[in-house]
């Protein structure tokens, strides 16, 4: 009799055991720790020397992506310094030891997109008598203002790159110009208020402002070197009050 029922005391242990198991959900895998280090690429910030460029309505201070656009930079500052020849497209006459933005205008500027200058002809057709290829890094976009970049006639009739000399800066995040310009400077806050007022002048059909806003000059300043003093106010203009003129009285008739 015990053990008759030692075997069904151990048959209900059995059978109560596999219900239980049956009844418990495998348990899950938990979810990945967050990782501890942050996903988000910090933002790529300009290493080279910063351009100064002097205008007739202000002082704009970009400094240069070096580093990702090795090219457009030693491409600009030769021809802001004059240590690179150049092709005058007026006359065609080879220029050596030039600077070649001195005296050229802002000929396009739209707001809220961008201003647009270093053409000697003035209206967007000129170039330095060469062309070179882009330079697209993947951690710069025109994710924000002030960007300073290079503009192109897109892909030459070779497929070659139609850089050359002229470049412009942008008043506010254009993400449709990714991949298709290199950006190779960063320009300050101070200077985005002088972009949003040179965008504003008053411009005719094409763009072109009424009243040139000319750039003086563009000066590079290199690490430890000063900036270049603030370039003189122009003088005032006297206003002269007329002297007032008494109509003559008609004759008593």
């Amino acid at each position: 009799m015990t053990l008759r029922t030692l075997a069904i005391v151990l048959a209900l242990s059995v059978f109560s055991s596999r219900a239980q198991a049956q009844s418990t959900p495998a348990a899950q895998p938990l979810p990945d720790a967050p990782s501890t280090t942050s996903q988000i690429k910090p933002p790529v910030v300009p290493t080279g020397p910063t351009a100064v460029i002097d205008t007739t309505m202000g002082r704009l201070t970009c400094k240069l992506f070096e580093k990702e656009a090795p090219i457009s930079v030693a491409n600009f500052i030769g021809l802001a310094e004059g240590t690179k020849d150049w092709t005058d497209p007026k006359t065609l006459q080879k220029m050596h030891h030039q600077p070649f933005y001195n005296g050229t205008s802002f000929h396009r500027v739209i707001p809220t997109f961008m201003i647009q200058g270093g053409d000697r002809m003035g209206d967007g057709s000129g170039d330095p008598g060469y062309f070179f290829q882009d330079e697209i890094d993947p951690g710069l976009t025109f994710d924000q203002p002030g960007l300073l970049a290079m503009a192109n006639a897109g892909a030459g009739p070779s497929g070659g790159g139609t850089n050359g000399s002229q470049f412009f800066i942008t008043e506010d995040a254009v993400p449709q110009l990714n991949g298709k310009h290199t950006i190779f400077g960063l320009c300050d806050a101070h200077s985005l208020l002088l972009v949003a007022s040179i965008a504003r002048v008053e411009r005719n059909s094409s763009d072109k402002p009424l009243t040139p806003v000319v750039i003086n000059r563009v000066t590079i300043v290199r690490e430890g070197q000063p900036m270049p003093p603030l370039p003189a106010a122009p003088p005032a203009t006297p206003t002269t009050t007329p002297a007032a003129t008494t109509a003559p009285v008609a004759p008593p008739k």
